[in-house]
């Protein structure tokens, strides 16, 4: 494993970032010229090659591009609140902006691949009136207009609408309904986990974050017995939505879940597979898995058995989350593995949005977001396997 350090500096209204490993140092340059946003990576120390000029630094094209959603939770009900009432929630709003998002990434010069929905699709209040399969059916069409092919997670509030029999047998198993190849998690207690490569060198894993829950789960089973006592050991209050605030113990509740050891075996298979063909892995979930990328309430509860594996394997470049709608982002030092937690549709202003375009080279993913969503690079963790002009360069700041 490489020590990496990051440093940045501004100079000429750009701004230089130097990505140092162990042995490979390289810089990237960061600007904006004419409102238009550039990266640039730079093989010299100096920066005489380096202008704010567009001209100079011509944009790249992306090898492709996927959009992400988080937490849409819509529901034809007016406004309400949080739990704690901290937070508005904009309920029917939120079919607008998800429409909003749609007409962006149609009206793309670079079509998406695909787009990731985060889960929390439609709000638990839809099985209070009754109303869960037309919610349902008016986020899908939706989605289903826009340029391509939905991959859905499962979140909390998908299975206050359905069983998980039936989400199974739903629209919202993507590995029913992808027109692309996916691998599949074995069948072994109805786990929602799969994985897909939209082009070689790339692949995205989907988690099932509820397979560990009360959530979705009959109250006659094995599993729902067993995520039963594993939550009364840490949750003593009588409605188990609510914590008990003793740091990360928060993130017992009956809202979040975990994962189950077939399906951490199963990660650390394809994880091992991508590891020998070197692949860039992304892997999504709707609950994160990173203590400082959200609060402690909303992490999975085996977060850190779900990171042991992560940590295990060097091609894993992103994991991307919501469920905390306010939204985090972590680096992991250790490995370079970018930790996003993207914000929720649910508590965006109609005024403005929640949702991103990320676009994938060889060496990074670049993170246009829209509303509340901010900008970010994620440059890919370097590997011993690859080489790079500047190996024999040396430089210090």
């Amino acid at each position: 494993m490489s020590t990496t350090e990051d440093t940045e500096h501004n100079t000429n209204s750009l701004a230089v970032f130097h990505h140092v490993t162990l042995f490979t140092p390289y810089r990237y340059v960061f600007g904006v010229s004419r409102n238009i946003t550039f990266l640039r990576r730079v093989s010299k120390h100096t920066l005489t090659d380096v202008s704010p000029r567009m001209e100079s630094c011509p944009e790249q094209t992306p090898l492709f591009t996927f959009g992400v959603i988080a937490d849409i939770q819509y529901a034809d009900i007016d406004d309400g609140f949080n739990f704690t009432r901290t937070r508005r929630r904009y309920y029917r709003s939120s079919l607008q902006l998800l429409k909003n998002a749609i007409d962006c990434w149609r009206e793309s010069t670079v079509k998406p691949e695909f787009i990731l929905q985060l889960g929390d699709i439609i709000d638990g209040f839809n099985k209070n009136h009754d109303t869960s399969h037309r919610a349902l059916d008016t986020v899908l069409t939706e989605l289903s207009s826009g340029p391509a092919e939905v991959h859905h997670v499962w979140g909390n509030h998908e299975f206050y609408n359905f069983s998980r029999s039936e989400l199974l047998r739903s629209r919202l198993n993507s590995t029913l309904h992808s027109e692309r190849s996916v691998n599949a998690a074995p069948a072994d207690g109805e786990v929602y986990a799969y994985s897909f490569s939209p082009v070689p060198g790339f692949t995205f894993v989907i988690l099932d974050g509820y397979d560990v829950s009360l959530l979705g789960r009959e109250e006659s089973s094995d599993r729902y017995r067993d995520s039963l006592s594993l939550i009364r050991e840490h949750n003593d209050n009588d409605d188990l939505n609510c914590p008990v605030f003793k740091g990360l113990e928060e993130r017992y509740t009956m809202f979040n879940g975990g994962f189950s050891k077939v399906q951490l075996d199963w990660l650390d298979s394809v994880l091992s597979s991508c590891d020998e063909k070197q692949d860039r892995v992304t892997v999504v979930c709707h609950l994160p898995v990173h203590p400082d990328s959200t609060t402690p309430i909303c992490l999975a509860w085996n977060y850190d058995e779900l990171l042991a594996v992560l940590r295990s394997h060097r091609c894993v470049v992103c994991f991307m989350a919501g469920h905390d709608h306010e939204g985090g982002y972590h680096k992991d030092e250790d490995t370079g593995t970018h930790h996003l937690t993207l914000e929720g549709v649910i508590e965006t202003p109609p005024d403005s949005n929640a949702f991103a375009t990320v676009s994938v080279y060889e060496d990074r993913m670049e993170l246009r977001g829209y509303g509340r969503v901010r900008d970010r690079v994620f440059l890919f963790p370097w590997r011993p396997q690859e080489q790079h002009d500047e190996c024999n360069d040396r430089f210090t700041d």
